[in-house]
């Protein structure tokens, strides 16, 4: 059962990320998530310019650990994706890109948003 909760964790946990990084084009179907996608893009935005790890880490670390399982050094991203999304020379400028790419995505699509309603 714990190892069911782990992946769970990091199932929620990757959804998360999604949704910080383009849940803003759900806005134009469904304008009301703005209240869970702003902070969703502020608490994505704080862990990566902070180097900070997201409670859910620790928390699949614990259900993995309950269960016996290895479990790893590092944070959910220097687990699950570093190794696919960035490159083994990672380091606090690719930090920076990554942070960049995150909130200038999300103004471009503020942006066409309040573009978009003001059209309608």
């Amino acid at each position: 059962m714990y190892l069911f909760l782990a992946d769970l964790v990091v199932l929620i946990h990757f959804l998360f990320i999604v949704f910080a990084l383009f849940g803003g084009l759900l806005l134009y179907k469904w304008f009301q998530l703005i209240w869970l996608h702003i902070p969703a893009l502020l608490w994505g935005t704080y862990i990566e310019i902070t180097g900070s790890i997201c409670p859910l880490t620790p928390l699949e670390k614990w259900f993995r650990e309950q269960a016996g399982a290895d479990i790893y050094e590092g944070g959910f991203l220097s687990y699950y994706l570093v190794p696919i999304i960035y490159p083994p020379e990672y380091d606090a400028n690719y930090q920076l890109i990554a942070t960049t790419i995150l909130i200038l995505l999300n103004f471009i699509i503020y942006f066409g948003l309040i573009w978009y309603r003001l059209r309608r």
